[in-house]
């Protein structure tokens, strides 16, 4: 189930917090199965025939952890890791690789057609993440209901944000509504909760109604005009942001209602000014990942800048096409990869760029690349860019209010986290959030209630 629907805000959410409540006062010892269960209830909502996908992958992974302690073998872990990885490619890139394959004369690759399970990629990295530090000595060993609390909590296992063991599993031990703030972590998780819906329903939905319609027309190659590319390309920069930065502040709001801390996932990353500030700022989790597990394992800037140019390369082209089957990912990420290469080798030449024209450029690199986020070919990508660069028609009826007002937000506005952690406790507050609820309630009732982007990663 969504978090911006009426069955989660208005059902699940509310009968979930009460049964936590109730078990947590007379019941603690089953307090965390309560959780699991929740979580799974929650998950097979959505698709009742990936549950025991799930459940089967939080169990294969938690044995062979416990196999490894009993046992340890240079083998097991890797082994264990490669599974995974093949699990989300059969589920993932299997179609993908039959394309590929389909563009080789004379060869006829079937595709399979595999619905994709959600989170597949979230869950599959936070096993890699354990396995990985336990391998390294870094992790001990979890019973089996907080192994799989941890991967399968319902806040995170859609669309993360990616949680490393070390950040959630001491938190399991605690007693949340016995702890001195505990109401006002609760009622910190509900603004939260409140401003992340409203971010999506106020400010990321509405800009998909002109991103939408440009991006189909180019991929049906209609021409797009001057006015449409840039409409369209400016409304997907904010749209991104205000939808996934929404479902996160959402699912660490909701975390919070638990009595739980999840990391923070965005700092204003449309104020960079660079590449490498952006990244440390947009989807902060998924960067952690690859600087952590792949960036750093194929040398990082230990050996030699030829080998951090191309592990930088490398990590984001990976991260790319984690980010979806296609080659216009795959060219996402490697162009980033690039972005971020350039800026090493021009921090090594002692070039020093003032912030106003580092922001300006960082902006047009991280906006320009969003259409091959978003195109679902190269030749719609091109067909937006030729707009973007004056080489279409100039058309007319640029939609810049929504922009400008989700511009001035993303850029000027600090982080939900942040806002919501620095007011003060107040009543007049307290009403004032009460009606933004309602009234995105009322705006979920009343208009196309979309999906969340990261879903389909």
């Amino acid at each position: 189930m969504l978090f911006n629907s009426f069955v989660f805000l208005l059902a699940f959410l509310p009968a979930a917090l009460i049964l936590h409540g109730l078990v947590a006062r007379a019941a603690p010892a089953w307090r965390l199965p309560l959780l699991v269960v929740l979580s799974f209830v929650f998950y097979g909502w959505w698709d009742i025939r990936f549950v025991p996908l799930l459940a089967g992958s939080i169990l294969a992974n938690w044995c062979v952890a416990r196999a490894y302690r009993r046992w340890p073998g240079r083998w097991l872990i890797p082994a264990a890791i490669a599974a995974n990885l093949a699990l989300l490619g059969v589920f993932k890139y299997l179609d993908f690789a039959a394309d590929l394959a389909n563009l080789i004369p004379g060869l006829e690759a079937q595709r399979l057609g595999l619905a994709l399970p959600l989170g597949i990629s979230f869950f599959t990295f936070h096993h890699i993440m354990y396995l990985a530090d336990l391998r390294a000595g870094r992790a001990p060993g979890f019973g089996l209901v907080k192994y799989a609390l941890y991967i399968a909590f319902f806040p995170q296992v859609l669309a993360g944000p990616l949680v490393r063991w070390s950040e959630i599993m001491h938190q399991f031990d605690e007693a949340p509504y016995a702890r001195p703030d505990a109401a006002e972590r609760f009622a910190r998780g509900l603004m939260l909760l409140t401003v992340g819906l409203a971010k999506k329903v106020f400010l990321g939905d509405p800009l998909a109604e002109y991103v939408n319609p440009v991006f189909q027309a180019a991929a049906a190659g209609k021409a797009v005009t001057v006015v449409e590319a840039w409409q369209a390309t400016l409304g997907f920069t904010f749209q991104i942001y205000f939808d996934f930065s929404g479902y996160t502040d959402m699912a660490l709001g909701i975390a919070l209602l638990f009595g739980l801390v999840l990391p923070q996932n965005f700092d204003v990353p449309y104020r960079a000014t660079s590449l490498r500030e952006f990244w440390r700022r947009w989807h902060m989790t998924l960067s952690r990942f690859l600087r952590d597990y792949l960036y750093i394992p194929m040398g990082g800037n230990r050996r030699g800048l030829p080998r951090q140019v191309g592990a930088l390369v490398a990590t984001m082209t990976l991260g790319g096409l984690w980010h979806g089957a296609g080659l216009t990912f795959l060219a996402w990420g490697a162009l980033h990869g690039i972005g971020l290469g350039a800026g090493v080798l021009a921090r090594r030449a002692r070039i020093a760029i003032p912030a106003p024209l580092g922001w300006a450029l960082t902006s047009l690199f991280v906006v320009l690349t969003w259409v091959l986020f978003r195109a679902t070919s190269f030749e719609a990508a091109l067909a937006i860019f030729k707009g973007l660069f004056g080489l279409a028609p100039r058309g007319s009826g640029f939609k810049w209010r929504t922009i400008a007002v989700a511009a001035l937000v993303a850029t000027v506005g600090p982080t939900a986290w942040n806002a919501v952690h620095r007011l003060p406790p107040r009543r007049l507050l307290a009403y004032g959030f009460a009606l933004l609820f309602v009234l995105v309630l009322l705006k979920i009732g009343d208009d196309a209630n979309y999906e969340f982007i990261y879903f389909q990663f």
